[in-house]
């Protein structure tokens, strides 16, 4: 398994042309180690909460829990018809008084507040934490919990992710390993798109294979803090946090045509719509989406005047609404029983 890249000083122009332009993983070494919350958190615990806690305003935070059992792996239960850990609401002052409490556990719940909005929830944090990466609209997203550990996933976003307090592992699997990752369902899942069903920890090569390609092409890296990690959109990623309290914060931006139509979606449509045709029908579909989405061998443009205006070549404000609005309808339409 090869290491990740790093990079140290680096500049806003450096991170956007260098980095983020070859669309390859990087770590940041020491990036943000002048931010208060990680001076906070390399003094303790207790200091990191002390910390937080004064931004904190009132809302709900998504928390999840995990039986000590499971040793962190917040996952799916043996049949894949149900997750394998609660998840519910709270404040994040409790939460954050909570995961002090079972700090001082030997064996206790694995526990991770997820995706929280920092705007929202923690408004004065990047005041004090001001990242000089990333453009200023982009926002950011905390994520704190104890000992635990997330499979392998991907976001449609580009991601740049620091850590704050604790240690995190994360193991990269470029977009070209898909299959040899055999993820798992794509309703019922643990983070919003389909997971890996081979335990990183203890892969088990004779029921998942090709599992070792996808190690053949894997990158990772060990990220203390004040360290952060550049993660490409679609980019599979597992991590592991190493500590009793361990805090991210992350930024999502990028990924996504002028549309704003989620190529995720794209993909969900698609799958619902032609996966199960016949070979030569998928085959025919295949043909078509080479020439007008990912322009293969051709420009479908390049025989049309210039200046037109149309899904092919770029389409107006109005055109684009009128589209969105028409798909909409056709996936809201029932198809009528046939006899």
């Amino acid at each position: 398994m090869d290491s990740i890249a790093e990079w140290r000083d680096i500049s806003y122009h450096q991170f956007q042309r260098d980095i983020v332009g070859s669309n390859r993983p990087a770590v940041l070494r020491h990036a943000f180690e002048s931010w208060p919350v990680v001076e906070a958190g390399r003094d303790s615990s207790s200091a990191l909460v002390e910390y937080l806690k004064p931004l904190c305003t009132a809302g709900p935070v998504t928390a999840l829990v995990a039986d000590p059992a499971l040793e962190g792996r917040f996952h799916y239960r043996h049949d894949l018809r149900a997750v394998n850990f609660q998840r519910g609401q709270t404040e994040l002052t409790n939460a954050l008084d909570k995961l002090l409490d079972l700090a001082e556990v030997e064996r206790p719940k694995a526990i991770s507040i997820q995706a929280v909005s920092v705007r929202n929830r923690l408004p004065d944090f990047e005041l004090q934490n001001r990242q000089i990466l990333l453009a200023e609209g982009v926002a950011p997203t905390l994520w704190i919990g104890n000992r635990g550990r997330v499979a392998p996933h991907f976001d449609i976003h580009d991601n740049l992710a620091c850590v704050t307090a604790g240690a995190r592992r994360f193991t990269l699997f470029p977009p070209q390993q898909t299959e040899n990752l055999y993820p798992g369902p794509a309703l019922l899942t643990p983070a919003g798109v389909p997971v890996s069903l081979v335990d990183l920890s203890s892969p088990d090569l004779v029921l998942y294979p090709r599992f070792a390609k996808a190690l053949n092409a894997a990158q990772q890296a060990l990220l203390e803090p004040g360290d952060a990690i550049y993660i490409p959109a679609l980019w599979w990623h597992g991590v592991e946090s190493l500590h009793a309290v361990n805090m991210l914060i992350n930024y999502w931006w990028g990924g996504m045509a002028n549309t704003e139509v989620s190529p995720y979606d794209s993909l969900l449509h698609s799958m619902l719509g032609i996966a199960d045709l016949s070979d030569e029908m998928r085959a025919a579909w295949k043909s078509l989406f080479d020439y007008y989405v990912f322009k293969t061998d051709a420009d479908p443009a390049e025989h049309l005047p210039d200046g037109f205006e149309d899904l092919v070549t770029g389409m107006n404000a109005q055109q684009t609404a009128t589209l969105r609005h028409s798909l909409a309808q056709h996936l809201q339409r029932v198809s009528p029983q046939k006899n």
